[in-house]
């Protein structure tokens, strides 16, 4: 009596949770998007915000160029008598013997120091188009890894969920005959008890699917209710042995491409740059006088030409020229640093692609054919009672965790592959 209780009650349960999962499921197909890697790339170019926000950074530094580019103002003066003692009188004009002076001014600057500070701009330009584009590639990355990882996810999921339908006919058929006494308890409650488990398992992996999906959408800034399908139609690096490839042209490949390393080198050009401009501030710079008085001097309608410039007897700019030197050594230890990482991040992709490719290999390509045909089989044959329930729910066990696994190794060398285009900064594979 207790263990028709148990049954019942499981029945139950498993009709609200089976209910609710293709619930989840109709929600799911009313706002899906199927994209393909490049339409998701697109999408990505246009509509990210942080690379929206990297091209007003791009913007700027031009505007810097624009400013260097610019020459000082003159600067011109003029004054007149504001109050005659003698007369009493503002602004007097008594006999047409206003007094009124005029000076103009321009500063000259000098040892070159426009040029140097527009080169300085330039590269500051440069600077910023490399982080842009090394932007893209971190982000890139991400997406494209998001993409094939959603992709092989939802590939798990339609194990699971072909498995939970084929265990769910089994058990309805099995409730049918245990109230004719054809079938034990026991028998009907080791079925639902298989298929609770798949059910938690895939509420586990779905999961993990919406955890990718909410990164994935907010790098093609997609509405957050939308369910992210990635189409597939044709995977490229199995065409492409990474064993044909030598390692030395992907190292070679990653000092032409990288822009985290063109960034290093460019700090060291800009503080090279911003060195010699410094050392140029040092010089003084001149000012041109041009000078007019009307009654105010030895004669009338006086006027004169001048220069003036600062002697540099105290501040020749000593503070900023040594923080300028510091600079440039420290960038270029920087770029020692960066070029070590590139091998090392090259290095450990590449090993890790070998080992990945290696793996999936050694997997005989007719294993997933065989293995979805067997399952078909073991199925009939537990329906013509020539296969046991044990053996039954063993293999359909075995069968997804065979499938799993290999879905796993799918992506693990996806993801490997597109980390040794990470490291390299080229499109080797995956194009």
């Amino acid at each position: 009596m207790l263990i028709k209780q148990l049954v019942k009650g499981m029945c139950i349960l498993y009709c609200t949770c089976f209910l609710n999962i293709h619930i989840l499921h109709a929600q799911d197909l009313q706002d899906t998007l199927k994209l393909t890697l490049h339409e998701a790339e697109e999408l990505f170019i246009k509509n990210n915000v942080q690379l929206i926000a990297q091209k007003y950074s791009i913007d700027s530094a031009r505007a810097g160029i624009i400013t260097a580019r610019l020459f000082d103002n003159p600067q011109f003066n003029v004054a007149t008598g504001f109050y005659n003692p003698v007369t009493s009188k503002f602004f007097d004009n008594t006999n047409g013997d206003r007094e009124v002076s005029m000076q103009y001014s321009q500063l000259i600057k000098t040892a070159g120091k426009r040029n140097k500070a527009i080169q300085l701009a330039k590269t500051g330009v440069a600077l910023t188009e490399y982080q842009f584009s090394d932007l893209i590639r971190t982000l890139g990355y991400t997406l494209r890894n998001d993409f094939y990882n959603i992709y092989y996810l939802q590939q798990t999921q339609k194990v699971y969920d072909i498995e939970i339908n084929s265990l769910h006919t089994t058990d309805t058929a099995y409730a049918a005959q245990l109230v004719k006494g054809n079938v034990s308890d026991i028998d009907l409650v080791r079925i639902q008890s298989q298929e609770y488990t798949l059910q938690a398992e895939l509420v586990t992996l779905q999961n993990s699917i919406d955890d990718v999906q909410s990164e994935f959408k907010l790098l093609l800034r997609a509405k957050a209710i939308v369910y992210i399908v990635p189409e597939v139609d044709d995977l490229p690096q199995d065409k492409l042995s990474l064993l044909n490839i030598p390692y030395q042209a992907l190292v070679d490949s990653a000092y032409q491409n990288r822009f985290d390393l063109k960034i290093a080198q460019a700090n060291v050009t800009f503080n090279q740059q911003n060195l010699v401009l410094q050392k140029a501030l040092a010089v003084p710079d001149l000012n041109i006088d041009l000078g007019y008085d009307r009654l105010g001097s030895y004669v009338k309608d006086y006027n004169s030409v001048g220069v003036d410039f600062p002697l540099p007897f105290f501040n020749r700019n000593q503070g900023y020229i040594k923080q300028a030197k510091i600079g440039v050594q420290s960038s270029k230890k920087q770029l020692e640093g960066a070029q070590d990482a590139v091998e090392s991040q090259v290095a450990n992709a590449y090993l890790g692609a070998v080992r990945a490719e290696k793996l999936l290999n050694s997997f005989d390509p007719k294993f997933q054919n065989n293995i979805d045909f067997l399952i078909g089989e073991v199925t009939k044959n537990f329906k013509a009672h020539n296969i046991s329930l044990l053996e039954f729910t063993d293999f359909y066990d075995a069968y997804k965790q065979n499938v799993v696994q290999l879905n796993n190794l799918r992506y693990n060398r996806m993801s490997q592959l597109e980390q040794l285009n990470f490291t390299t900064g080229t499109r080797i594979f995956n194009k």
